[in-house]
């Protein structure tokens, strides 16, 4: 089996052993074979490995190291998605009226996360939390009449609900530059802004969380494979699944079988679940979104601000391009982060080809596909304007949040790419989709997870779904584990203030953030 180097607290100094890597030909199956090195699979494999500590599992990783594309904490803004600043799960309607209930059930994910995360410290299964979390107040922002009425609406909408308990709201400037100075200082003072703050929010680096839990994976008895790229997946006559692979150094063809696999490789997923032929893939697409960050590393401009502050994304722009400027503990060190810039290029990975796309497309989803490009004509026209938005531009927009930002200061970083998911929709012909989508055979002998935000930080619920999909028949016996791991397992905190309220207190206190 491999393992990993010794407790380095960032990913991407994690670099596995490679003498101790095993030649796979194995004749009998492997309980669970995991594609891809990323945080859902470690996620994945550790509940696994929680839920059934005798079945065998193996992670394989095409790179040298583990979570170098999504999780890689300088791919993502490592925001701890929980819907507290992100405008973008409460649009506003026709009418004007906000809608509470996604924000809320984002919210409520992200406990699950939490649960997990502070059984396994206890558990000794995580280093101290400081290594991967660390308090961070998350805000929004915006200027303008408009604007103002709706974040003021949608604090109303929050301010009751259990699990956003402490939102404030100012329009007045003073009191938001308390929470932050960057943003009012020299700041027109005719220009009305409004803001919302909790200070209960987290920076999450999903790289290091990842290497943790794989570490304890490995010292459990799991394997962790890098340098392997799997080639086929075919399904055999006594129901498990033979993956072909290549080690990419020594380009040696190698065979192995599992009776279940998971495809949490990313913006991969789409071609592995392609290729293995379950027609519950059909129809699915992938909308590649590529991005750059503008980071900065002068203590005299971090110091200013320690805080996750979102705003309102530009018209035709995806989620996931809301603009942000962000606190980041990366191993130890704060930074801050500004952006996505939004771009296009036809890769689904960081590390892949050119030729992802094209290759993509097949006769059940060319349909859905063109159908997405005709009703999302103001996505494109907003992806073209970013891929040739100038150095000057890119200032401007950081400039919004921070009026004394100057580019020196600031270095341009290429964030990791985004695959958003496209798929059949009975009135438009096809819909681009916003989130995170599991497919799963009818046989639950193999799934995967397609799309993106807010997937890190709800990883443990999504893979709690995922179990019970594809192993409904071992859910009633894993049960009481489960909700040793995650005492609101089957619940919604939100209907229980009291509960909401004694979550949040424990899971702080063990985590070392504000409850």
């Amino acid at each position: 089996m491999s393992a990993f180097g010794g407790p380095q607290r960032s990913c991407a100094k994690r670099t596995p052993s490679a003498g101790r890597l095993r030649t796979v030909n194995s004749e009998a199956p492997v309980d669970v074979v995991l594609i891809g090195g990323g945080i859902m699979s470690a996620t994945l494999g550790t509940l696994i490995k929680q839920l059934q500590p005798d079945w065998s599992i193996r992670v394989y990783e095409r790179l040298g190291a583990v979570a170098q594309e999504s999780s890689n904490p300088w791919n993502n803004a490592g925001t701890g998605h929980a819907a507290l600043c992100e405008l973008n799960y409460m649009p506003e309607a026709a009418d004007g009226g906000v809608d509470a209930a996604k924000a809320v059930s984002i919210n409520e994910q992200f406990q699950v996360s939490r649960q997990l995360w502070s059984y396994l410290i206890g558990a000794g299964a995580l280093p101290e939390p400081h290594n991967f979390i660390n308090a961070t107040p998350h805000m929004t922002f915006v200027h303008g009449e408009a604007n103002i009425g709706y974040l003021r609406r949608r604090y109303e909408a929050l301010k009751d609900q259990p699990l956003f308990h402490g939102i404030e709201f100012s329009e007045d400037a003073g009191k938001v530059g308390e929470w932050t100075p960057l943003i009012t200082l020299k700041r027109p003072k005719k220009q009305k802004i409004a803001a919302t703050r909790i200070e209960a929010g987290t920076d999450v680096d999903f790289g290091a969380l990842t290497g943790y839990l794989l570490d304890d994976l490995v010292a459990r008895g799991g394997e962790v494979h890098v340098n392997h790229h799997v080639t086929g997946l075919k399904k055999l006559p006594d129901g498990t699944w033979r993956i072909k692979l290549r080690h990419t150094v020594g380009r040696t063809p190698k065979v192995v079988n599992a009776r279940f696999v998971f495809v949490g490789a990313g913006g991969g997923a789409l071609a592995l679940l392609q290729h293995s032929g379950i027609p519950e893939v059909k129809g699915f697409g992938g909308f590649p979104i590529s991005g750059q960050f503008l980071r900065t590393t002068n203590p005299k401009v971090v110091a200013q601000h320690q805080a996750k502050v979102y705003g309102k994304a530009a018209v035709g722009a995806p989620p996931m391009s809301v603009p942000h400027l962000d606190t980041r503990v990366v191993d130890g060190e704060r930074s801050l982060m500004f952006g996505p810039y939004a771009g296009f290029t036809p890769k689904f990975l960081k590390t892949s080809t050119w030729l992802d796309l094209p290759f993509s497309v097949r006769v059940h989803n060319l349909g859905p596909m063109l159908a997405v490009a005709w009703h999302n004509f103001d996505l494109v026209k907003y992806l073209v304007g970013e891929l040739l938005a100038s150095r000057a531009k890119k200032l401007k927009a950081l400039q919004e949040f921070m009026p004394t930002a100057t580019m020196k200061d600031w270095e341009l970083i290429t964030a990791g790419q985004r695959v958003q998911v496209m798929k059949k929709d009975p009135k438009q012909g096809g819909v681009l989709q916003f989130g995170t989508e599991v497919i799963a055979a009818e046989d639950g002998s193999i799934a995967g997870l397609l799309g993106a935000s807010p997937g890190a930080s709800t990883a443990a619920s999504i893979m709690l779904d995922l179990l019970a999909r594809c192993f409904p028949g071992q859910m009633t016996a894993w049960e009481p584990k489960i909700r040793e791991m995650i005492p609101s397992y089957g619940r919604r905190l939100s209907d229980d203030p009291h509960e909401a309220a004694a979550s949040l207190a424990a899971t702080a206190a063990v985590l070392g953030i504000p409850a």
